[in-house]
């Protein structure tokens, strides 16, 4: 929907990319690709993006998929994009507007009961001493910690990560590295300091644990702990018993909004609006965005050196740099010659974590879900339609029994859901009386043992198998349903090209992050072929719609470009 405002002629951009050398091209235009492109057009590079698609975005996207209806196809939420990025590129100058919800979520009970939570303390207290007055009283300090912990976590996201030389370097190279790496370790000392012993050590207690230890430590209210506990699994195969998936929680909990800390807001507009407002950035500050610019591969010199890519309709663009918005599965497996990398560092890529149980399905409606739990019978919406909804999470072991039907390869019996309904707050998104709504849907197995998601008939029994769910908390959504858009992980892999359907690039685990993303000793955006870059969620500090690879990337390629000028 937005390639007009990109590139007015696809055939004729391409053609013009081959006139000249580029100092930066960048394979994909998602947020963080155009994230990258901004940066380094606005430091003085001539850059073009290199998108597949018809329409920027990659998973941070809006699509017309239903005609009058606006879909944020993949993510569907923001927080995570980083302040400093907002605050930088300007980007509210851009077209970027934040919608916040207040509540923030709502879960409802089939025994007619339900927890609305907020940034409204009050609220929260009187909800949750519903179920538990204990709860009532310990979630302000739950949130609290977790806020200090997001404190700590901020220094880490915005730099790249304290990585060792990988290539061969001068003495003054290896000393700069050194200063810069004891730098960053001294201000996480500081950062560990201010904390504490004792918060370090719980801090460290998170990051290792299961959630349904960190949650059942904090509180005995099972909605409660179920609530927050989807947090952790979200997008990931994960049970809410698996250790480390207390780290997952933590990281769906430190954005924010506005200065607004853990608080998820929609975009007017769908989430397509982000991807737009980064691209306008992008192409203010002089940067080339095309699409339908597929890349086949990379150019690579006989010094193994990348020195630009091969389009798909056979097209050479050279350039200085590449950076790479693909997961690295795609980058180094299928993007790369063979024989041309190490092969442990091959080896260590393929065997990377993709697996993704996530499936999304985007629905729009003639009228709002009425649940039965709120006794409210009326068309127009209220507070339980504003936040993220719950559906089929009322305790934790609900949960981790819909993970293990996945492991067992089947789609969960009965799926966890987080339904939200944008067009309460958005009026952009579809027309007068209809809505909009977003169902991200847990666990569905990338090859299920009892089917393909190739099979009509079987797709369309499980989206029935979320909508009758669904009416057993609002009676009568099913009906309401006037058409909707499934993405299974299959489909997210081919569509929107995430490997195994992951929409982190990979999985989140303490495995998997860091100093070890997207593997260990090349966790700093470079990668063993000199002039390649990696600037998208794969890199550190992860998935999200966070802009965070991107920028830190960026600022690292105009680094190493003011050394080689």
């Amino acid at each position: 929907m937005w390639r007009r405002s990109f590139s007015s002629s696809a055939a004729t951009a391409i053609a013009a990319l081959k006139h000249k050398k580029w100092d930066a091209l960048i394979i994909g235009g998602g947020h963080n690709g155009l994230t990258a492109a901004a940066y380094l057009a606005r430091g003085g590079l001539s850059v073009a993006v290199l998108e597949r698609r018809h329409v920027i975005g990659g998973a941070a996207v809006t699509e017309d998929i239903i005609p009058g209806f606006k879909f944020s196809r993949c993510s569907y939420l923001q927080s995570l994009l980083r302040p400093s990025i907002i605050k930088e590129l300007d980007l509210s100058k851009h077209g970027l507007k934040l919608l916040k919800r207040s509540p923030s979520s709502f879960t409802p009970c089939l025994d007619g009961r339900y927890l609305l939570l907020g940034p409204d303390k009050e609220l929260n207290h009187s909800e949750i001493s519903k179920f538990s007055r204990r709860d009532a009283e310990a979630y302000p300090r739950y949130e609290s910690k977790l806020e200090n912990y997001c404190k700590f976590m901020d220094l880490v996201l915005d730099s790249p990560p304290p990585e060792s030389l990988q290539h061969k370097s001068s003495l003054n190279e290896q000393l700069k590295n050194k200063i810069q790496n004891s730098v960053f370790w001294a201000s996480c000392l500081r950062q560990a300091s201010s904390l504490g012993q004792k918060d370090m050590v719980d801090f460290m207690d998170l990051l290792l644990s299961p959630a349904s230890k960190v949650l059942n430590n904090w509180f005995e209210s099972d909605v409660l702990k179920a609530t927050l506990a989807t947090d952790a699994v979200i997008g990931s195969t994960a049970s809410v018993h698996t250790a480390g998936s207390g780290y997952v929680l933590l990281h769906h909990v430190m954005g924010e909004t506005d200065g607004d800390r853990g608080i998820w807001s929609h975009v007017e507009g769908g989430m397509g609006s982000i991807s737009k407002a980064i691209g306008n950035a992008a192409l203010e500050a002089g940067a080339q965005v095309i699409t339908n610019a597929e890349v086949s591969q990379l150019l690579i010199d006989n010094s193994s050196t990348v020195c630009g890519v091969i389009l798909a309709d056979g097209t050479e663009v050279h350039s200085s740099v590449v950076l790479s918005n693909a997961t690295p599965y795609r980058t180094f497996v299928e993007l790369v010659p063979d024989n041309v990398l190490p092969d442990d560092f091959v080896r260590a890529i393929k065997n990377a974590d993709y697996s993704s149980a996530t499936t999304k399905i985007n629905v729009a409606v003639d009228k709002l879900p009425q649940f039965h739990s709120c006794k409210l019978d009326h068309p127009h919406a209220g507070p339980q339609h504003v936040g993220t909804i719950h559906i089929g999470s009322e305790s934790m072991e609900e949960i981790h029994s819909a993970s293990q039907d996945a492991v067992n390869g089947v789609p969960s019996g009965r799926p966890i859901m987080e339904m939200t309904i944008p067009s309460v707050l958005d009026k952009t998104i579809s027309p007068p009386g209809k809505h909009v709504i977003n169902l991200f849907v847990q666990y569905t197995p990338y090859k299920p043992v009892d089917g393909d998601w190739q099979d009509h008939d079987y797709r369309e029994s499980f989206a029935q198998k979320c909508f009758t769910l669904i009416d057993e908390y609002a009676p009568g959504f099913s009906t309401s349903v006037i058409g909707y858009d499934m993405l299974t992980p299959p489909d997210l892999e081919r569509e929107i090209g995430l490997k195994g359907g992951n929409i982190f690039h990979g999985a989140m685990g303490l495995d998997s992050l860091f100093l070890m993303r997207p593997v260990k000793g090349w966790s700093n955006y470079k990668t063993p072929l000199r002039g390649l870059y990696l600037c998208g969620s794969g890199a550190h500090p992860g998935g999200g719609v966070m802009g965070a690879p991107g920028r830190n990337a960026a600022q690292l390629v105009l680094q190493d470009n003011r050394k080689t000028t």
